[in-house]
């Protein structure tokens, strides 16, 4: 990977839907060139797919938070299990297996309050390996790269 894939990379992070010829322009190369690099990303996996970013709260998800999760068993298993569960789980936006403290940090989007304790008590709290909880509300989000 050279500095005009880098480049490539960083235009396409901004926007993904910019045009092949506009993103040509950018990075100064021809459109069938440019093309042709962009296709050796996404087929060497730099590139791992497109998607659209969405407003949690236009969606009727407002209530943001990221919980970190401690298990009680540090088994493959567990994590296995574990990580089902919450890839089954409707508010669970991210679940990133972590070092230090706790065994895990999800981010959680939900319609409000009372909708995240539902999932809080009756899903995360009833799991058997969890053994520690910690909710973190988002206030606002002055940085987030993901949008």
């Amino acid at each position: 990977m050279d500095a005009t894939d880098r480049r490539i990379l960083q235009d396409l992070e901004i926007d993904g839907r910019i045009s092949n010829v506009q993103l040509a322009e950018r990075v100064n190369l021809s459109p069938s060139t440019c093309l042709r690099r962009v296709q050796e990303l996404e087929r060497t996996g730099v590139i791992r797919g497109y998607r659209a970013v969405t407003d949690p709260a236009r969606m009727g998800r407002g209530f943001v938070a990221y919980v970190t999760v401690g298990l009680s068993s540090h088994t493959k298993s567990a994590q296995q299990e574990f990580e089902r569960a919450m890839a089954a789980a409707p508010d669970v936006v991210e679940c990133h297996n972590i070092t230090g403290a706790f065994e895990y940090l999800l981010r959680v989007e939900s319609r409000d309050l009372a909708s995240y304790k539902h999932f809080h008590t009756e899903d995360l709290g009833t799991h058997r390996h969890v053994s520690a909880i910690t909710t973190y509300i988002v206030m606002s989000s002055p940085k987030d790269g993901r949008a």
